[in-house]
């Protein structure tokens, strides 16, 4: 094979790679109509009431297709929380592990979570605010969007954040 058709194989196959899939014969765990879409860059669970943020901090846009996810350590997660003022709120938090959990979609997976209320959502970790019992002060609990699955690490990791407002 040629460089050039090599190449070309290579991007297809990324392209391919990066588009989320889901399992058509599990029932959704997130469904679209769980959320509505607020029009103002946050969206409502309806099962839950919480607020979330559309876009992961660092994105924006229509379908958050705009910038890029920052990275932060858990305790710049919390401080970015307390002084967002994003839509003209100013109770923004970092979801604890139970909150951040329930937007996971469990019958998909890169990224496993709504695209259409989430756009753009990064195949990657999340902070929860929910310390680690294994190391309450060294450690905290994050959701891995490429898969749903959920676990404990360093708090100095520089992972993305979604935030969240409402509920307790």
């Amino acid at each position: 094979m040629s460089r050039i058709s090599i190449s070309l194989l290579c991007l297809l196959l990324s392209g391919l790679a990066t588009a989320q899939t889901c399992n058509p014969n599990i029932r959704a765990t997130a469904p679209d109509g769980r959320f509505q879409d607020n029009a103002d860059g946050t969206v409502t669970d309806l099962a839950n009431g919480l607020i979330w943020r559309r876009c992961e901090e660092g994105r924006f846009g229509e379908n958050c297709g705009r910038g890029a996810s920052h990275l932060f350590t858990w305790r710049e997660a919390l401080l970015r929380a307390q002084a967002s003022t994003f839509a003209g709120y100013d109770d923004w938090r970092v979801p604890n592990l139970k909150e951040l959990q329930s937007l996971v979609e469990l019958r998909c997976a890169a990224p496993a979570i709504n695209v259409t209320h989430f756009p753009n959502t990064s195949r990657a970790d999340f902070w929860s605010s929910s310390p680690s019992a294994y190391a309450p002060g060294r450690y905290g609990w994050f959701v891995d969007f490429a898969s749903g699955d959920y676990d404990d690490d360093s708090r100095e990791f520089h992972l993305s954040l979604r935030l969240v407002r409402g509920g307790s």
